[in-house]
């Protein structure tokens, strides 16, 4: 299935949501219908069991996003973004399944927080990362309570307070980017990777994969280590319960692929 709306193009592959953000003609900037629309296909993906992952990405090669869509005046007026914020994913923290961002060229300032938003992130070779909002008498607001949770002070420090740009091998050192795309005969083709990621996370019991996301997020907001072991996890608990958590040790046992409910 593929269709389009608001220059958001989504499909699913298996049991994967592949997001396309397909605005060529403002570098994939969003205005608040897309911005909406990205938000309720997100909804949408959380409630359906059939699916396991999503994975957002942009068309092109110059932008992944190049932020809110500033010839439409209603963009800068954040009233207009859905509740869940920026692209219906940098203010949302309920999301139990894994959100992989295929970066395919520049994440810059509102569009870096979409990536911060997402779980796992892979990225081509020429893109680059910056939270440039000082050198316009701005300030990243809530992307930096994200940033802080992907990278050690002092990288954080750098990269808010010059306001520089990193390339994707910096990125990856600071913490930001898991994998580089690798190149190939067309040039890196980041979607396919991500897909592969993507894949071998679906290969993996889909409760189990809730579960272990839930902990670590809610563990990281947690105030100190003793309150994150203490912590109540409903995913956990479903999944101990469930007949997966049974299938895994008897797969294991017998030598065999388990095959998961979910």
């Amino acid at each position: 299935m593929q269709a389009i709306e608001a220059g958001i193009r989504w499909e699913t592959r298996d049991r994967i949501l592949l997001l396309t953000i397909d605005r060529p003609h403002c570098r994939n900037a969003l205005d608040p219908a897309a911005h909406h629309q990205l938000a309720h296909l997100i909804d949408d993906f959380q409630s359906n069991d059939a699916l396991l992952v999503a994975i957002i990405t942009g068309t092109g090669d110059r932008a992944f996003c190049a932020g809110s869509d500033l010839a439409n005046a209603d963009s800068l007026d954040r009233r207009n973004l859905p509740p869940s914020g920026f692209g219906g994913l940098a203010e949302r923290f309920d999301l139990e399944k894994p959100v992989i961002a295929a970066v395919n060229g520049d994440a810059v300032g509102g569009r870096l927080e979409l990536v911060l938003a997402c779980d796992l992130c892979i990225a081509v070779p020429a893109a680059r990362f910056a939270l440039p909002e000082p050198r316009i008498g701005q300030a990243a607001s809530g992307g930096l309570h994200r940033l802080a949770r992907h990278m050690p002070r002092k990288w954080m420090m750098e990269l808010v307070l010059t306001g520089a740009m990193f390339n994707a091998e910096q990125a990856a050192r600071m913490g930001i980017v898991n994998h580089i795309a690798a190149p190939g005969p067309n040039g890196p083709d980041v979607v396919a990777e991500a897909l592969q990621m993507a894949q071998l996370i679906c290969s993996n019991a889909p409760l189990s994969v809730r579960a272990s996301k839930q902990m670590i997020d809610r563990g990281l907001a947690a105030p100190d280590l003793e309150t994150a072991f203490a912590g109540q996890y409903p995913a956990y608990e479903k999944m101990l319960a469930s007949d997966d958590a049974a299938e895994g040790r008897k797969a294991f046992l017998e030598k065999r692929a388990p095959h998961w409910q979910g």
